[in-house]
């Protein structure tokens, strides 16, 4: 059904949470899951992936996590650094209910999981992480992009996870034909940052 799918606003199934334990920011913790969600049993590669491989973040100010889901790389953010304040967006209320648990579990406090709708339109990034959710379709997947990567504030980067076999390289082609070169207004550069496990990190950064 399709309100169960993990990106639908409002899931119908009724609340099954359930209690996981994980490894972020080099501890095991304990985080609560639910049905319906993204990766309910575990963190998922592609995250692990991402969590490993990019860089954290260092000087403060927003950064996004953009389809936070439970909130893995929410969590790995706001202890990498305390000073910054993670939006972790997701269009599914029960995700955001649940980052909204584990913050507190945790201890956490620099983390607002809000709808997309939610974040104002002030707000620029000094950095984006995202596991996107392929499966919702490029144009809508093209359309979150377009609307999410130009608010980079200058000199950053946006960090995207994508499996192979799901289409990295050609939403790599895609984000370099979308988005000008250096130089030119809205210019983002597009590159291949690491592989691992059958994923890409695709690092689009935008020129101070």
């Amino acid at each position: 059904m399709a309100s169960e799918h993990y990106f639908s606003s409002a899931p119908g199934s009724d609340l099954k949470l359930r209690q996981i334990t994980v490894k972020i920011a080099g501890a095991i913790r304990e985080v609560t899951t639910a049905n319906a969600i993204f990766s309910p049993e575990h963190i998922d590669t592609g995250t692990k992936v991402l969590m490993r491989e990019a860089p954290l973040p260092s000087g403060g100010g927003d950064v996004l996590d953009l389809g936070c889901g439970w909130g893995p790389i929410s969590l790995h953010l706001a202890l990498a650094d305390p000073s910054a304040t993670v939006w972790a967006v997701d269009v599914n209320e029960r995700a955001l209910e649940l980052v909204r648990m584990n913050a507190t579990k945790v201890g956490l406090t620099n983390i607002n999981a809000v709808l997309p709708a939610d974040v104002p339109e002030t707000v620029s990034f000094a950095g984006i992480w995202s596991n996107p959710p392929i499966r919702v379709g490029k144009a809508e997947l093209h359309a979150m992009l377009e609307h999410w990567l130009p608010r980079l504030t200058p000199g950053t980067d946006a960090w995207l996870v994508v499996q192979r076999n799901l289409g990295s390289d050609s939403l790599q082609r895609w984000l370099a034909e979308e988005f000008p070169g250096a130089g030119q207004p809205g210019a983002l550069e597009i590159s291949r940052y690491a592989t691992d496990k059958g994923f890409r990190i695709l690092q689009a950064h935008k020129p101070a």
